[in-house]
């Protein structure tokens, strides 16, 4: 069961999502997928530490900034899937993208690696919480490299929220569930 959760940045998604998962888990694994390229974000990612360290809950991280669906392929193979609690698909989009940036292919390969964890998200069968960032609803980007992490965003968001049996937004700290009030036609 896959379930995610999306929102603008400082929205409220992150807390929200280890909640959901904290109270519907006994234990989980917290996939992180930032990558500490400055000081500032060191420190980031240290507080966040913390935070899951203080927290009365069995948490075990992982930091996984590319190989995503291989690691969730390699849980998939356990007799019993763990709880996971990915945060979040946009900074594992931007770091595939910036790892192809240049290549001629890049495209191919960025669908490549959203077909990838797509198919290890259809067939995990533990709990999947997936965060991601709702990006299409600011200015188009001035340069290329924006606008095609702003597309590849909306299509990887697009097709996770297709298989996923709830879709939350947070907006200002307050999550909405939007799957069950799908209009149909």
């Amino acid at each position: 069961m896959s379930i995610l959760v999306t929102g603008g940045a400082r929205s409220g998604k992150s807390s929200f999502a280890e909640r959901w998962i904290m109270a519907h888990a006994k234990h989980a694994v917290y996939v992180a997928t930032a990558q500490a390229f400055d000081q500032e974000m060191k420190e980031r990612i240290a507080l966040h530490r913390e935070q899951r360290s203080r927290a009365d809950f069995a948490w075990r991280t992982v930091e996984e900034p590319l190989e995503l669906a291989a690691l969730l392929a390699s849980w998939h193979a356990e007799l019993e899937a763990p709880a996971v609690l990915v945060d979040c698909l946009t900074l594992w989009l931007s770091n595939v993208i910036l790892m192809v940036e240049g290549e001629p292919d890049r495209e191919q390969r960025i669908r490549e690696a959203i077909d990838s964890l797509m198919e290890q998200i259809q067939q995990y069968s533990g709990t999947l919480v997936l965060v991601t960032n709702e990006v299409g609803d600011g200015i188009v980007p001035e340069y290329a490299l924006g606008r095609l992490f702003r597309d590849y965003a909306g299509i990887l968001n697009q097709a996770v929220a297709r298989v996923s049996s709830q879709v939350f937004l947070v907006t200002a700290g307050i999550p909405i569930e939007l799957k069950s009030r799908e209009y149909k036609l």
